[in-house]
């Protein structure tokens, strides 16, 4: 039946037998129904029900099976941006003009990121065992690219210098400036902050805002994701207000995380170096703020050498004063016995008890406790 318009009323299959012949498509039109040839057919490359291909990324596969490699999947910032959060003031979005150490700490903080990442270790050699940790020569073990901008460049010019490898101290020199090699200058990384900040723009942790000092606009980054830093700032303060020696999981990252307690460590102790910490510690009473900073300090001495924990560090100042506090509380002080659990949980990430990846954090974390004399 059809209309003065033109229009026709569809035909349902099996309506009726005569209007069958003209309008009632053949049975071979379903999904798994039979063609003239007689096989199905089928959705190829569809996830709907009759399909036999569902399409996928293999970079998704061979992330998946970087991260089983690895014992985790990557954090969402690195220890870099959650060093500069710590530094960033919330509202002004932007450094303090008068810290000197953070620029030097950051590039640090590349070489543990890349550690981490399994991307460069120290040059497998008796011979080395002979130089202080610092001295000693950096290779790089696989040169796949990370997908952080600032990391990727310094492992490019870090594989482009496999034929005159350098040690971890010349290597923290180069990207920071820091020598007198005029031939070697091309190897600073400039405008780092800047970049990073940028980076957590992206992220969204951050937003870009222009502010006038004086006789000119300055870009300046507040932090527009307050949680993320405020994660920060508790992961901090929990790792160096904790009096046990059992790590608290409110320092550590989210479950799965690669490497949660070493970048847990390796995040305080490059705060401390680059003299960003006590903005972590702002809610904390003084004596409690004294405290976390000596724990951090023995941290620091504990992850500083090679193997972790085989300094003799003492709890002196702030920590006697803390501990007194405890005893006047009931409580029995932990001393140096807590720092040593968190040498236990970190051991357990390594992948041998001569793992060169390790040992490269060691050296960076050497110089960093050295940074004051440095500068």
């Amino acid at each position: 039946m059809s209309s003065a318009g033109g229009l026709s009323r569809r035909r349902v299959a099996g309506a009726s037998s005569s209007s069958a012949s003209d309008d009632t498509p053949s049975p071979s039109w379903t999904p798994n129904g039979p063609n003239s040839n007689g096989t199905g057919l089928t959705h190829a490359g569809s996830a709907f029900e009759g399909g036999s291909k569902v399409a996928c990324d293999p970079r998704d596969l061979d992330q998946v099976q970087e991260d089983s490699r690895y014992g985790g999947r990557m954090p969402r910032l690195t220890i870099m941006e959650e060093v500069l959060l710590l530094g960033l003031k919330d509202k002004h979005g932007y450094l303090s003009f008068w810290n000197d150490s953070i620029s030097y700490a950051l590039r640090g903080c590349i070489l543990i990121e890349l550690a981490l990442r399994r991307r460069i270790a120290l040059v497998k050699d008796s011979n080395q065992r002979r130089s202080p940790l610092a001295d000693r020569l950096v290779e790089v073990i696989d040169d796949k690219q990370t997908g952080e901008t600032i990391l990727d460049e310094t492992l490019k010019m870090m594989k482009g210098q496999e034929t005159d490898r350098m040690s971890i101290n010349g290597w923290v020199d180069l990207l920071s400036g820091e020598t007198w090699n005029v031939m070697k200058i091309g190897y600073q990384l400039k405008q780092v902050r800047e970049r990073l900040a940028k980076g957590l723009v992206d992220k969204g942790v951050l937003r870009t805002e222009k502010r006038n000092f004086l006789l000119f606009d300055m870009a300046t980054h507040p932090v527009a994701d307050v949680r993320t830093k405020e994660s920060i700032v508790t992961r901090a303060v929990s790792l160096l207000t904790a009096t046990t020696s059992t790590v608290p999981p409110s320092a550590l990252d989210k479950e799965g995380t690669q490497c949660r307690v070493t970048r847990a460590v390796c995040l305080v102790c490059a705060a401390y170096a680059a003299s960003v910490l006590d903005n972590a510690f702002g809610r904390l009473t003084y004596e409690d703020r004294e405290a976390a900073f000596q724990r951090c300090d023995e941290v620091l001495a504990e992850f500083a050498c090679w193997p972790f924990g085989s300094t003799s560090a003492t709890g002196t100042g702030g920590g006697r004063k803390r501990d007194a506090v405890k005893i006047g509380m009931g409580n029995t002080p932990s001393g140096r016995e807590s720092v040593l659990g968190l040498v236990q949980e970190v051991k357990r990430e390594m992948t041998g008890e001569e793992d060169l990846s390790f040992q490269l954090i060691a050296g960076v974390l050497e110089v960093l406790s050295k940074l004051d004399s440095l500068l």
